[in-house]
């Protein structure tokens, strides 16, 4: 379980990482928030991605304690 959650956790990370340095209309198509002809990005999205993807790894690291 502690190998799933830092994985799922990094992932998230590489997630956030796009959704900040990609404006809206060079996403892949399966990214939620992909929009055609927008120059923006989607730093709300790369937040919320960054942030779980944090808990995630340090969930992952509390249960390697136990």
């Amino acid at each position: 379980m502690k190998l799933v959650l830092t994985l799922l956790g990094v992932v998230l990370l590489i997630v956030a990482a796009v959704y900040v340095m990609v404006p809206a209309d060079q996403l892949p198509g399966f990214f939620p928030g992909h929009e055609a002809g927008v120059a923006r990005v989607h730093l709300k999205h790369g937040v919320v991605s960054g942030v779980l993807g944090l808990v995630l790894i340090a969930a992952g690291a509390w249960m390697g304690r136990k």
